[in-house]
């Protein structure tokens, strides 16, 4: 029984984690300057300093902006054997795995209701033309008033 217990309270942290890696993407990703990061990590590697010119943000900034993205899983830096000073900084595609999924069931459950709805909208209109009734509408840009 403690087993069973331990499985099913396994299952059930699943989504909180995956919820507390979706919550922390999102918002490194609210702020303007660091999804403009993560588009140029897009396109390649890139040290901070190139990033700070290319950003006109200062090294401070960027740095505090990379320790975010990187603390979210999102960027992670390389050292680079010939300087130890220098870090390459390049995207986690893995990181938007969680993200992408959330979005792809968002889009389900979207494309279900709307599919559901548009289904109860033609059975309305087909109940409305075998019974000869005519369904309000509304003129173009004004709201129907109730009654």
């Amino acid at each position: 029984m403690n087993a069973a217990r331990a499985a099913q309270a396994a299952r059930a942290a699943r989504p909180a984690a995956r919820d507390a890696v979706i919550d922390r993407s999102f918002a490194a990703l609210a702020d303007p300057t660091r999804r403009a990061i993560v588009r140029a990590l897009v396109q390649r590697q890139h040290r901070a300093g190139e990033l700070a010119e290319r950003l006109r943000a200062s090294a401070p900034a960027l740095s505090r902006h990379l320790r975010v993205l990187r603390e979210a899983g999102l960027v992670h830096d390389l050292a680079i054997d010939d300087d130890a000073r220098v870090r390459l900084y390049e995207l986690a595609p893995q990181a938007l795995a969680p993200l992408r999924h959330w979005l792809d069931e968002l889009e389900a459950m979207w494309g279900e209701q709307l599919q559901a709805f548009k289904a109860f909208a033609e059975s309305a209109a087909a109940r409305g033309r075998a019974t000869g009734a005519v369904l309000p509408t509304a003129a173009p840009g004004k709201p129907r008033r109730r009654r």
